[in-house]
């Protein structure tokens, strides 16, 4: 049987406050399934749900077919990481992870193991206390991959990480779900997802907005666009509109770019070529993850600036 995390209606109140509502979605082996939704979403909410760690109001979540906590010697089944700075600050990395190993009936060699994964090796005898926050999510990391699971869950994985660590990172999760195994990454940061992930599970107000393939959900989302750079930006957004197209202007005075949706370059290049508009730039653009998050998002978050969008 594929392991899998599964959501079914999953739901969970504080009170009069709806964190998570009705929720469903399946997370597959093979594959990276990024996590994305507004601050307040109830993403952090769903994983301590599926973990085990708070109990739904409503539905249910499961691992392999059984609620987390169903799972004996949990480290085994299903390694997490949601918050690195939950560590003894007092402790040797080598402890905290040794501690862990003890509680899971985890052999002691996987502790050297995944200090070389990791690339704590050389710290695996200091304070945690000491330890900057790259590394400590290196740690939280090793602590996730210590019983070798099937199942691993991240929880803004890569937050104070230089670009070298970040670029480790995204290799690693890469290769953790060509082994067959289900990882389920949750990042507020688009560029990560959109260079690491396969699927996309998006929700918005603790309700799901999207659960697909991450091209299919930047595609749906964002229409591709033609940036035009033309000294004669009014005249031709005129003549743009006029054939159909959609069109923002912006950029300094003399030197105006639009942005043109409905229209392929070609055709505006046409246009410009037969109305004798001379052309300093003509960029398609193809459909972003960040534009197709923030037109499917903009009902669901739940604090904004004030300033358009």
């Amino acid at each position: 049987m594929d392991v899998v995390i599964e959501v079914s209606e999953l739901t969970k109140r504080y009170g009069r406050t709806t964190a998570v509502d009705h929720l469903s979605f399946t997370v597959r082996p093979g594959r990276v399934t990024g996590f994305l939704g507004p601050n307040g979403a109830g993403k952090s909410t769903t994983l301590r749900m599926i973990l085990g760690l708070d109990g739904p109001t409503a539905g249910a979540a499961t691992v392999s077919g059984v609620p987390f906590r169903g799972h004996r010697r949990g480290l085994r089944h299903a390694g997490a990481l949601l918050d690195a700075g939950q560590v003894h600050g007092g402790r040797s990395a080598e402890a905290h992870l040794s501690a862990l190993a003890r509680g899971n009936g985890i052999p002691r060699r996987r502790v050297g193991e995944v200090l070389r994964e990791v690339g704590l090796s050389a710290a695996a005898g200091r304070r945690v206390g000491g330890f900057s926050l790259g590394m400590k999510q290196r740690l939280g990391i090793a602590a996730a991959l210590l019983g070798d699971p099937p199942v691993l869950m991240f929880d803004e994985p890569v937050n104070g990480m230089d670009p070298e660590g970040v670029l480790w990172a995204r290799r690693l999760f890469r290769r953790l779900a060509a082994e067959g195994r289900t990882v389920f990454l949750s990042s507020h940061l688009m560029s990560e997802l959109e260079n690491t992930a396969d699927d996309l599970v998006v929700i918005g107000r603790g309700r799901l907005v999207a659960a697909e393939p991450l091209a299919d959900f930047a595609a749906r989302g964002a229409r591709r666009s033609v940036v035009v750079g033309t000294p004669r930006a009014a005249e031709l957004a005129a003549l743009l509109t006029a054939a159909g197209a959609s069109v923002e202007t912006g950029g300094p005075a003399g030197a105006e770019k639009l942005v043109v949706t409905g229209l392929p370059a070609d055709r505006i290049g046409a246009i410009a070529f037969e109305n004798r508009v001379r052309l300093e730039e003509l960029t398609p653009r193809a459909a972003s993850l960040e534009d197709a998050f923030m037109q499917l998002t903009a009902d669901s978050v739940e604090y904004t600036t004030g300033q358009p969008r």
